[in-house]
Order: C-alpha cells, then structure tokens, then sequence
C-alpha cells in the first residue's frame, strides 16, 4: 500500500518495512553532492580572468607583424630596443589597454541598462545611447572646434544623457509603459533620427567628415596612449557607481514594490543607474567610436554562467567584456591581412544573431 506520508511504496523512498515500522534502507546509489555556488561562481570568475590574459597576449603578440610571446614578455619586463619591442610598446600595448578599458566600460553599461529597466535586450548601442554619442561628438568637431578628446567628451556624455532620456520618454508613454519592445523600437527610431542627424551635418562640413570619418568606424588602430589618461578617471567613477548599485539592481529585479518594501528608493536607483551607464557609454564612444552590442551579449553570457546576483555579474561582465573587445580586435587583425576589420564590425557579426535570438525568445517579446 502507499505510504499515505509520501504516496510511494517503494523501497527507500520513504515506506517503512513490513511488520517493524522502522524506516526501509535506501538501496540506490548515494546522491552527487551538488557544487557549492560560490565555489562553481568563483571558478568562472577564475575561467574568466584566464581567458582575458590569453586575449591579452593575443592583442600583443598578433597583427600584421607577429611577435612571438617570449619576444612580448621580454618586451614589456625589459623594454629593448628592437624592431618587435617597439612595435609591442609604441602600438599594441596602448591599444590593448584601451580595449580593456572600452570593453569593461560597455559591458558594464549593458548590465545596468538591463537592470534598471528590467529589458533584456537594453544596451547602449540599441536604445540609441552610442548614437547620442556620436553626435555629440561630430557637434563638438563641427560646431565648436574640437579636435582631441578632451574637447569633445563633454559633448559626448550631453550627446548620451539626452538620447536615453529621450528614448524612455518614448518609449514610457501610453499605456503600459517602457516594455521590452516599446523600448526597443524607440531606440531604433531614436537611431535613426540621430544617424540622419549627423550625415546631415558631416555631409555639409568638409573639415568634420574627414574627422569623423575616421572616428566613426569604432575601432581601437591609431588611437594614441595619451587618450587613456583621459578617459580612465571618467570610468572608473562610472564603475564604481554601477558597482556600488549591485543590491539595487537585484531588488529592481523583483519588481518596483519589492524594492520600495526592501528599503530602496526607486527613482533614485534609476537616475544612478542611467547616469552610471551614460558616464560610462560617453567616455568608452569618445575615445573608441561606437561599438555596439558588447553591452548586449556579454551580460547575458555572465547570467548564464553565475546566477542573476549583481554582485556577481557585474565584475564577471567587467571581464568578459574587454575578452570580447581584444579577440574581436585580433580576429578582424587575421581576417584580410594587411588590412584590418574595425572591431565594431566584428562585435556586430557576433551581437546581431545574438539580438535576434533574444527578441525571437518569449521572454525578450512579452511586456
């Protein structure tokens, strides 16, 4: 007879033996001890941070001259003054860290995108915050003279912070509010507007078409050490506000109520957030161009691999994210020697399937 307890009669799933009331033996194999998560995250943050280091090494050692990897390290312990040695110090090093620090900067601006407006496929590049970017920046060369980063980065945060308001006054109206796909469809046409925009105004203006003609094509060839003075201190006060928003953005996951009944203040949440990722976006589009759709893929990968706690997924992002910038980088550098593919080329042939799966899932469509 079943056990009315468990509504089993089997052996070792909780029936007792015949006759004695004492609880049966358990004859199956024993369970597999489950891996603790910390352990299992901590193991992909270590994976992670591993195969930054490999895409580190690429960076330096692969382009049209290739260097071998002792000659890489003798170069940057030793310095030298051989051909290999210049080439790794002058040239690959500052692009290497400049991809590092892009990479991180949109990735981050990407997780707190979709955090703060629980829309899975956010990211700067689709709501039209690269745009806004951008065209702060061709208004700066074309309207007020700019020519170094350091005059136009300004105008690229104004750029970025007036797009995205822009598209969630958009996209918010009505009923219903800022879903996934009123969100994305003000993004698109917000992309559309502001791309109209700036042709109208490089078209129309000789000297900023041939600047921004070579600015445009978000790639990190030519871009000179001294723009990572300039740009670091702007990301590292972004990161450390998106970091410092990690528990926030855990309760925002829940649903507005959840977080006000937790104690948080959600409107407030959301201006640091949106102020966060459009320090971050301005900076990173400033000194690299648009590149779009880091910020989309890579907090999606950093979910599936360590659970949706910020406090995880923002530092695993802060990784994967400039992983993704340098192979990028190196795979457009072999793809049609001598020449090179801009990174933004190759992150959009990654991130356009990517989008295209999230928007066909169910998840990614419904309001």
């Amino acid at each position: 007879m079943p056990d009315p307890r468990t509504g089993s009669s089997e052996p070792g799933s909780g029936s007792s033996e015949p006759g004695t009331g004492a609880p049966a033996l358990r004859t199956g194999p024993a369970p597999r001890a489950a891996v603790p998560p910390t352990r299992r995250r901590l193991a992909w943050m270590l994976a992670s941070a591993l195969i930054l280091l490999l895409a580190v090494l690429l960076s330096l050692a692969v382009g049209s001259r290739q260097v071998a990897p002792g000659e890489v390290f003798s170069a940057l312990l030793h310095g030298g003054t051989s051909d290999d040695a210049q080439v790794v110090r002058a040239f690959r090093v500052p692009r290497t860290v400049l991809g590092i620090l892009a990479g991180a900067a949109l990735a981050l601006a990407g997780t707190v995108m979709q955090g703060i407006t629980r829309n899975p496929i956010a990211e700067p590049g689709v709501l039209g915050v690269s745009q806004g970017a951008s065209v702060g920046v061709v208004c700066a060369i074309a309207f007020a003279g700019a020519h170094t980063l350091t005059g136009y980065v300004w105008f690229a945060f104004a750029g970025a912070a007036l797009a995205s308001v822009g598209v969630y006054a958009v996209a918010s109206g009505g009923r219903g509010g800022a879903s996934p796909v009123r969100l994305a469809l003000a993004g698109a046409a917000m992309n559309a507007l502001l791309a109209s925009f700036t042709s109208g105004i490089v078209t129309t203006n000789a000297r900023a078409l041939d600047e921004f003609r070579y600015w445009q094509v978000g790639s990190l060839n030519g871009r000179g050490s001294e723009i990572i003075g300039q740009i670091w201190p702007f990301l590292l006060a972004g990161a450390v506000l998106v970091l410092a928003m990690a528990r926030g953005l855990d309760a925002l996951a829940l649903g507005d109520d959840a977080a006000k009944n937790l104690g948080h203040h959600v409107g407030l949440l959301r201006v640091l957030g949106a102020l966060g990722a459009t320090v971050l976006t301005g900076a990173a589009v400033a000194a690299v161009g648009p590149i779009a759709f880091t910020g989309l893929a890579v907090p999606h990968i950093a979910r599936a691999l360590v659970g949706t706690a910020h406090r995880w997924v923002l530092p695993l992002a802060a990784l994967l994210g400039p992983a993704m910038i340098l192979l990028s980088d190196v795979v457009g550098r072999v793809l049609f020697p001598p020449s090179e593919v801009p990174v933004a080329v190759m992150t959009a042939l990654i991130g356009v399937p990517f989008l295209i799966v999230l928007v066909r899932r169910k998840g990614a469509v419904s309001s």
